[in-house]
C-alpha cells in the first residue's frame, strides 16, 4: 500500500510527471534586464538641435537693446496683508538697475492694497491716468473699444504683472484703455503724487529717471533694438542714410552645467555575478537614464538657464478663460515665426483635448520618428512631465523655435570628453576602496540657450482640472 505524505496535498501526490516548480530547479530562467519606471520620452532632449561648446562656455551676441526690465514683481504676504518686495520694483523697466534701497523701500511702503471682484473695472479709458498698478493675485483684461463697437482684448495680465508704468512716468493725462477683473483680484496701487514726492527727495532717482527717458527716446524698433537707419522709396540723388549695427556690450554667456553621481559596485558582485548579464553595465545603464532625466528637469526648471525661467515677459501670456483653448495656442503661435514644437505636461495635453472636443475640433496627429503625436496648426505638442503642476492644478505650455539658423532655442554640450560613453556624458573609474568597492564617476554636461527672446513663448495659468459638462454633449 502506497504511503502518503501529510505535507503534500492530494493533487501533488497523484502527479504522474515532474512539476514545473521542480523542473525550474534544474533550468535557467529567461529574465529581463532591470526595468525602471522613471524613464520618460524626454522629448525636450530630442527636439533641440545640439551645438558643440568646445570651451565650456557659449556666448550669445545680440543687437543692442535699449528697453530693459520687464520681469515679474514679487510680493510677501502677512495674513491678509500683501506687500511688494522693494527690490522687486527693479523689475519695472523704469526702475531697472536702480539700487538705492532706501528709496525703493520708501516707494514700496506707499503702495495701497485694493481688492476687486470678478467683473469690476480697475481703470476706465478716458479717466485720469495717475496710478501704477501691481497685480498681486488674480487675472485682468486690458480692453479698448473695437472697430465695430465690440470691445477688443489687448492683453491678459496675471500675478506679478503690472500696468500704468508708462503713464506713471510720462504723467499721461488719461488712460487709453480700460482694465477689467476676470477673477477676484488683489492689487497694489501707487499714486502719481508718491512718485513726485520721491523725486523731490532723491537726486539719484531724478537722475535715473532722466536717463530712462533719454534711453526710450533713442531710435529703436518695436522690439527695443537700436534702429538701423535706411533710405527707401526715393528718387534722384538724395543723401542716403548712414548707419551701423550696435551690439550689446555685455552679452549673456552660458556655462555648461553638470549632473553627476558616483556609482559603487562591489568587486565580488562584478566578478561572480556577471552571467548572463554584466552587472556593471546594467548599473551604468540605469544610472545614465536617471542622469538624463535630471538633465531634462534642469533644462526646464533651473533658475539660471531653465526654459521656464528664461521666457521674456512679452512672450508670456495667460489663458483667457482658464483651460487651454485653441485660441490660446493660436495666440502663442502668432508671436513668433517658424514655431517647431509645443511642450506640455501630459495632463495639460489632455485638458487641451477636452477643450477641442467641446468645440467639435479634432486636432491632427503627426508622425515623429514613428510616434503619433497630437499637433495644432501642424506644430506637434510633445509631452513633458518636467513642466510642473501647481497645487491649484495649473500648469504651462511652452512653444519653441529651434536651431541656430532660425535664431531659436538650442541645446549646448561638449563631445569628445575623456571616457565618453554618450555625447556629453562620461564614466570615469575613480578607484577601489579598502572595502573592495569599485567607484565610477558618471557626469553629464549640458545647458540650453535662447538666442533671441521671441524664440520661446509660454502660456501660463493653464487650468487642467476643469471638466465642462458640455464636453460630453
Amino acid at each position: 500500500m502506497a504511503r502518503t505524505d501529510p505535507n503534500v496535498d492530494g493533487a501533488e501526490q497523484s502527479r504522474l510527471s515532474l512539476s514545473t516548480a521542480a523542473a525550474r530547479m534544474l533550468a535557467k530562467t529567461t529574465k529581463s534586464v532591470p526595468q525602471m519606471q522613471g524613464i520618460t520620452s524626454r522629448w525636450l532632449l530630442r527636439v533641440l538641435p545640439w551645438v558643440e561648446v568646445s570651451g565650456g562656455t557659449y556666448r550669445v551676441n545680440r543687437r543692442l537693446t535699449h528697453l530693459v526690465g520687464g520681469g515679474r514683481v514679487t510680493f510677501t504676504t502677512t495674513g491678509a496683508q500683501v506687500r511688494v518686495i522693494p527690490k522687486g520694483l527693479c523689475e519695472l523697466p523704469v526702475l531697472r538697475g536702480f539700487d538705492d534701497a532706501e528709496v525703493l523701500g520708501t516707494l514700496a511702503g506707499r503702495f495701497v492694497q485694493r481688492e476687486f471682484s470678478a467683473g469690476n473695472t480697475l481703470v476706465e479709458a478716458g479717466r485720469p491716468a495717475d496710478q501704477l498698478f501691481l497685480i498681486a493675485h488674480g487675472k485682468v483684461h486690458k480692453i479698448s473699444p473695437g472697430e465695430f463697437d465690440e470691445p477688443a482684448t489687448l492683453d491678459v495680465l496675471a500675478d506679478g504683472d503690472y500696468f500704468g508704468d508708462q503713464e506713471w512716468v510720462a504723467a499721461q493725462d488719461t488712460w487709453d484703455y480700460s482694465v477689467r477683473a476676470v477673477t477676484a483680484c488683489m492689487v497694489l496701487t501707487l499714486p502719481q503724487q508718491a512718485l513726485e514726492e520721491a523725486l523731490g527727495q532723491s537726486e539719484t532717482l531724478r537722475n535715473h529717471l532722466e536717463r530712462f527717458r533719454v534711453q526710450t527716446k533713442r531710435p529703436q524698433n518695436k522690439r527695443g533694438e537700436a534702429d538701423i537707419e535706411l533710405t527707401s522709396g526715393h528718387a534722384g540723388e538724395p543723401e542716403v542714410a548712414a548707419t551701423f549695427v550696435d551690439y550689446e556690450i555685455v552679452p549673456r554667456e552660458y556655462e555648461l552645467s553638470v549632473a553627476q553621481t558616483v556609482l559603487r559596485v562591489h568587486t565580488r558582485v562584478a566578478d561572480l555575478y556577471n552571467n548572463p548579464m554584466n552587472q556593471v553595465e546594467q548599473q551604468l545603464r540605469l544610472t545614465i537614464e536617471a542622469l538624463r532625466e535630471r538633465q531634462e528637469h534642469e533644462m526646464m526648471n533651473n533658475h539660471e538657464f531653465g526654459l521656464l525661467h528664461n521666457v521674456d515677459l512679452k512672450q508670456r501670456i495667460s489663458t483667457r478663460t482658464g483651460p487651454p483653448t485653441p485660441d490660446d495656442l493660436d495666440e502663442l503661435l502668432t508671436r513668433r515665426r517658424k514655431s517647431r514644437a509645443f511642450l506640455a505636461h501630459p495632463r495639460t495635453i489632455a485638458a487641451f483635448g477636452r477643450e477641442c472636443t467641446r468645440r467639435g475640433i479634432y486636432p491632427q496627429n503627426v508622425d515623429i520618428d514613428g510616434h503619433m503625436v497630437m499637433s495644432w496648426r501642424g506644430v506637434p505638442i510633445f509631452p513633458c512631465n518636467k513642466i510642473p503642476i501647481t497645487k491649484t492644478r495649473t500648469s504651462s505650455i511652452l512653444v519653441l523655435r529651434t536651431g541656430v539658423e532660425d535664431e531659436g532655442v538650442i541645446g549646448l554640450h561638449q563631445t569628445g570628453i575623456p571616457d565618453e560613453v554618450q555625447p556629453g556624458l562620461n564614466v570615469r573609474f575613480i578607484g577601489i576602496n579598502d572595502k573592495a568597492i569599485t567607484s565610477y564617476l558618471v557626469s553629464a554636461y549640458y545647458s540650453v540657450a535662447v538666442l533671441v527672446p521671441d524664440a520661446l513663448g509660454i502660456l501660463e495659468n493653464v487650468e487642467i482640472s476643469r471638466y465642462d459638462q458640455r464636453a460630453g454633449s
